[in-house]
């Protein structure tokens, strides 16, 4: 049975989350947003439209958060009365805390995410790091857990273009998480090198190895987003895709690879973003998605530029290296731990199996400037 500190901390944590989102201010603000969809001539520019309608769902879904919140805070308050009353068991009421803390973390969670980005969809690549099989398999086991992830939260997957390994596993894949709520704004915490320790089930000496596989996110870009391409910097070239898909998938040339140098606007260092995209048998879909993909590196290259000027500006504060080995998964001795916060589980099979919420929340809670 809770106590009724417990109960204090919800009712408070429900108080500070109607100061911090200014519920009030966002009530305002989405009736007028919700005019401005009626004028007559709202669907003659369809684009500007559609970022319209996103802006007032985007509000809509604060206030509908807050909601659920509330009621939850309430309704806990009532069992709690209603408990010293005998009208409902200690069951009840503990249900209805666990029901009214989860909905309020999640929502605190939300809350720390206040870069633009951080709503958007976002584009996953994983590539196997050096040492054949045993990294081609984690780099697989990583691609599982992530879906597993996504499935979780209500995104969709897509792959867009996958490497099968020599023997097993992969050598890279890139997915679309897309659908859900905060994609980029929670996976941008996995950016990173991921490190797996293991008696390797292809070492015939059952000795102990250590394999490494990196992980790339970004956001993924919409229509709503100009981002500039240079079509003389754009080459194309089409090839047959191999891969599960019948008899008939070898004889298209349905597969597109796209080049595209991109020059570095701060040092003129220039560099090839080379795309490849198998996704359909339609090779216009897959240009048209290619496309998609150029522009979501152009937008993250620009994005973390960005970042870096702020960190400059804000100096002294603890350095993200985007690039560095992030977290350890050790198999023999039941621990993954995360090297930024040290968060730390032994729930090994939960974490392949998804269950990385954990790591996710103390990554933002320790670095609520890149969130």
């Amino acid at each position: 049975m809770i106590t009724s500190d417990q109960l204090k901390d919800v009712m408070e944590r429900t108080d500070a989350l109607f100061r911090y989102l200014d519920i009030d201010r966002k009530k305002v603000e989405f009736e007028e947003e919700q005019l401005r969809t009626q004028a007559p001539d709202f669907w003659e520019d369809p684009k500007r439209a559609q970022a319209q309608m996103k802006k007032v769902k985007d509000i809509e879904k604060w206030l509908k958060g807050y909601k659920e919140v509330r009621d939850a805070a309430d309704e806990l308050q009532l069992a709690f009365d209603f408990y010293h009353d005998e009208m409902v068991t200690e069951e009840e009421v503990d249900a209805d805390y666990a029901k009214a803390i989860k909905l309020i973390e999640e929502l605190e969670l939300k809350n720390m995410l206040r870069q633009k980005e951080d709503p958007m969809d976002c584009v996953m690549k994983i590539n196997s790091g050096a040492g054949g099989t045993e990294s081609q398999d984690w780099a697989q086991m990583l691609m599982r857990m992530y879906m597993r992830w996504a499935e979780a939260h209500g995104h969709k997957v897509t792959v867009s273009n996958l490497q099968d390994g020599d023997e097993a596993g992969i050598k890279s894949v890139t997915m679309e998480i897309e659908g859900g709520e905060f994609a980029y704004g929670y996976l941008k915490s996995e950016n990173g090198v991921h490190r797996l320790v293991r008696v390797s089930p292809f070492n015939a000496q059952g000795k102990r190895m250590t394999s490494f596989a990196s992980v790339f996110v970004s956001p993924l870009v919409d229509d709503t987003i100009e981002v500039y391409v240079d079509p003389s910097k754009l080459s194309w070239d089409t090839f047959r895709s191999s891969g599960a898909g019948g008899q008939n998938v070898n004889k298209v040339e349905s597969g597109v690879r796209l080049r595209y140098w991109y020059t570095d606007p701060d040092t003129g260092e220039e560099e090839e973003i080379l795309i490849e995209n198998t996704e359909t048998r339609d090779q216009p879909k897959n240009k048209e998605k290619a496309l998609l993909l150029l522009k979501s590196q152009l937008y993250d290259r620009a994005m973390k530029k960005r970042m870096e000027a702020q960190a400059k500006i804000e100096a002294g504060k603890k350095k993200i290296e985007w690039g560095s080995q992030i977290r350890s998964y050790v198999f023999d001795d039941r621990r993954v731990k995360d090297h930024r916060t040290n968060y730390q589980t032994t729930d090994v099979d939960g974490v392949m199996d998804g269950k990385i919420d954990g790591f996710i929340k103390a990554y933002l809670m320790e670095f609520p400037s890149n969130s």
